[in-house]
Order: C-alpha cells, then sequence, then structure tokens
C-alpha cells in the first residue's frame, strides 16, 4: 500500500471510531485471501468492510478479486470502495448499515 492510501486509510480509521464508539475497526491481512477488502468494520449486531484507494480511478482498475469480494460482501451486509472523492457518502451508507432496526410490534387482541 503508498503511503498516500495508507495515510487515507489511517484517518478513516479514526473517523470510523469517532463517529461509533465501541466499534472494533480490523485491518485485513492482504495475503491471506486475495482481493479481500482492506478494512472490516464491527459495531454491535452489524458489520461493514470497506477497500480503501487513494482515488476514483484505482476503483476503475482494482486488483484482483477486488470487485468480486466487494460486491459479495455488499449483498452479506455493506462493503465499498471508499476513497476521499466519495468518502463522505460511504460513512452516510455506514450510518444507514449501522442504524439500529425497528423491532415489529405485534398487538395482541383480547
Amino acid at each position: 500500500m503508498n503511503k498516500k492510501e495508507n495515510a487515507f486509510q489511517s484517518e478513516l480509521i479514526k473517523e470510523i471510531k469517532d463517529r461509533y464508539p465501541g466499534c472494533i475497526v480490523l485491518k485485513n491481512d492482504a495475503n491471506y485471501i486475495q482481493g479481500f477488502p482492506d478494512l472490516t468494520v464491527l459495531y454491535e449486531d452489524k458489520w461493514a468492510v470497506l477497500e480503501c484507494k487513494r482515488s476514483r480511478e484505482e476503483v476503475e482498475t482494482p486488483r484482483p478479486n477486488q470487485a468480486y469480494y466487494v460486491k459479495r460482501l455488499d449483498e452479506m451486509s455493506y462493503s465499498s470502495f471508499i476513497f476521499p472523492e466519495n468518502k463522505e457518502q460511504v460513512l452516510d451508507e455506514l450510518e444507514q448499515t449501522f442504524k439500529p432496526r425497528r423491532k415489529s410490534c405485534v398487538s395482541k387482541r383480547k
């Protein structure tokens, strides 16, 4: 990972931890599963994974398997490529993912 992407990732981790106190942010091992996203975010009973890029252009030519895992994991919970130009949008989407689910109320009639 180059220095610019590494700095973006470090700042992003701090911002996520500030927004979601008590969350756990894991840096995934790039050598374990080729193409698996960089970060896993665990918050309460939900999770998300993020693939960090230094710019929008890098998303157009992802490394092998990155697009596959981002798409597959997004179908399971939430996953996205994240880079400086879309950071706020992705963090807004992450907020929607982490919102508490409304429990349905079923009234009992007598």
